[in-house]
């Protein structure tokens, strides 16, 4: 036992360990973490990072998701009956966050797309809010803060102790907490993947494709896709692309918004007044029933198709503002029953395509505000799908008003998706593989040597091999996919063939007048030229394709390296002390 453990296997030893720590460093784990956080949601401004155990709710403790839900449930937002009382008569109304108008110096500048449908005009004076008199702009505030009361919520993860108020449920996606740090690509845990090509006539640098993974970044993350990854890629040819994995998502959910260069760009006549990104729009209201949803009631324009109408709001920064007003001084009202409203209508145009057209109030000529109102239709067959794509066309519009444009358009090259079913059959097939190769492998060198003392260290360093890349793949975080889980095959089975070399030369007629050293550093020299063969072959393999092979490549690399560094010095320590026996 002393001669086979020699400093060659107490490095192996030393490697596994650190390799199951890698792979699990805690096996019993159980529990709820925080996976995401909507980006510019209300709670995102404290800063909870997603893989955060989550620990507990309010100091109630929480294991599941339903618990989780049960705790949360308990933040209940209710509209406030409000009974507002101006110079032009008193209104009574529900709402929910804010009032629902703007008002400057005590005057209502801007209304919601709700209240618009009520008695209430612009211009009209702040007299009293639920009979309570309002003199200033101070007592206003006060007020609006008494009225819509902000929940309490803390928060207790692994890490920190979060304590917030609330104006609405928090925008945060909570998972069951991982027990392994190995990484499952779309082949196996089921998602999109999406290769996309720059189109443009300069040439496509470092700093286009990494501006394009940037805003791409920010516009799923704010849509509310979580586990994704975006990265790279290139092709032998020079071609450059980006690579999108999104795990858990559908093809549908991700077509559109990233296809689209997400242009967005508001126009009076032949000027432009403010366009997407937060240079212009620093505030977009969302998941909030007090200033974005669906206006009610939706219209039934024939037999089969019906129209429902969104609205939101939008902060403009000083700037924009600026040059709203500008433009619309100059223009002409024209006078209807419906209203007065300016000679020009804001158009909205998304890559270039008319989304709406917005009636401009005649308050607003001239006028530098910071917020105003965005809407748009969304069509179906029934009222219950024309809110659904109403719904979607909103969430969709905002998010590129969040995140603004890309710098050059994308042309899907291709686009996968699994479904997680799919990725569960393809595990077990591997796994089956995997256990008819050994089988296959242990026969082939029973028959050959008919010797246990060969056999069994022979198939244990090739398991610690697989074992060993795992734990490296798990430790740099790549995602292990069904081109990896090839790689690792290849890895093994250079692996063997390197341990029959070993021994081979150890028992070769040939090398009977040797003494072992001498042996082994034949059979090494065989082994490091195999290595280095083997090494530079996958390198083009890693670019071949955009990438979409790279994880046999990368696989492939860390088990040979594994191999001839680790595990079959190791395997040549074991086999001389078993040997000389």
């Amino acid at each position: 036992m002393r001669k086979i453990l020699t400093m060659r296997v107490w490095i192996l030893i030393v490697a596994i360990v650190l390799a199951i720590l890698a792979i699990n460093p805690n096996p019993w784990a159980k529990g709820i973490e925080i996976k995401s956080v909507r980006e510019g949601s209300e709670v995102s401004s404290y800063n909870i990072k997603s893989n955060e155990k989550l620990i507990s709710v309010n100091n109630i403790r929480v294991d599941t998701i339903q618990q989780y839900n049960e705790e949360i449930s308990k933040l209940q937002f209710s509209p406030v009956n409000i009974k507002l009382t101006t110079s032009e008569g008193t209104f009574e109304y529900s709402n929910t966050g804010d009032l629902g108008f703007i008002q400057e110096n005590l005057t209502i500048v801007s209304l919601d797309e709700e209240l618009k449908n009520s008695s209430i005009r612009i211009n009209y004076k702040i007299i009293s809010i639920n009979n309570i008199p309002i003199n200033s702009e101070e007592e206003l505030t006060n007020l609006t803060k008494s009225l819509f009361i902000k929940k309490p919520l803390i928060l207790r993860t692994s890490k920190s102790e979060y304590a917030m108020l609330l104006s609405s449920l928090p925008d945060i996606t909570i998972g069951v907490s991982k027990k392994s740090n190995i990484k499952r690509g779309l082949d196996l845990s089921g998602g999109t993947r999406v290769l996309l090509k720059p189109i443009s006539d300069q040439k496509i640098t470092d700093n286009i494709i990494s501006d394009i993974i940037a805003v791409l970044e920010r516009r799923l993350n704010v849509y509310g896709l979580a586990d994704l990854r975006l990265r790279p890629a290139s092709d032998l040819e020079g071609n450059r692309y980006v690579l999108i994995e999104i795990a858990g998502a559908s093809r549908e959910e991700v077509r559109d918004l990233i296809s689209k260069q997400g242009k967005f760009e508001a126009r009076i006549g032949n000027e432009t007044a403010f366009v997407g990104g937060r240079g212009d729009i620093p505030f977009v209201c969302r998941n909030d029933g007090s200033c974005s949803g669906i206006i009610p009631p939706c219209t039934e324009l024939s037999k089969d198709q019906w129209q429902c109408r969104f609205q939101f709001a939008i902060g403009l920064s000083e700037e924009a503002a600026q040059k709203h007003a500008d433009i619309t001084k100059e223009l002409e009202v024209n006078v209807s029953s419906s209203g007065d409203f300016l000679s020009k209508s804001l158009d909205l145009y998304l890559d270039d395509q008319l989304v709406d057209s917005l009636r401009i109030d005649v308050d607003l000529r001239g006028r530098k505000t910071t917020q105003i109102s965005i809407t748009g239709p969304g069509f179906g067959p029934t009222e219950e799908s024309a809110y659904e794509n109403a719904a979607a066309q909103m969430n969709k519009l905002q998010t590129i008003l969040i995140t603004g444009s890309l710098p050059v358009k994308l042309e899907t090259v291709k686009l996968d998706t699994i479904s997680p079913a799919i990725g569960q059959e393809f595990i077990k097939n591997a796994t089956f593989i995997v256990i008819a190769a050994f089988i296959a492998v242990a026969v082939v060198i029973f028959i050959r040597y008919r010797r246990l003392k060969i056999i069994i260290p022979m198939i244990f360093i090739s398991l610690t091999e697989i074992l060993l890349t795992l734990g490296v793949a798990a430790l740099i975080q790549w995602n292990l996919d069904l081109a990896g889980i090839a790689g690792i095959i290849a890895a093994v089975g250079t692996g063997i063939d390197d341990q029959v070399i070993v021994v081979d030369e150890s028992l070769g007629k040939s090398s009977q007048y040797l003494n072992w050293k001498d042996k082994i550093k034949r059979a090494f020299s065989i082994i490091f030229t195999a290595f280095f063969t083997t090494g530079l072959t996958m390198l083009p393999l890693y670019f071949a394709g955009a990438g979409l092979i790279r994880g046999f490549a990368v696989t492939t690399i860390i088990g040979i390296t594994i191999g001839v560094f680790i595990t079959r010095p190791a395997f040549a320590s074991i086999i001389q002390s078993l040997l000389e026996e």
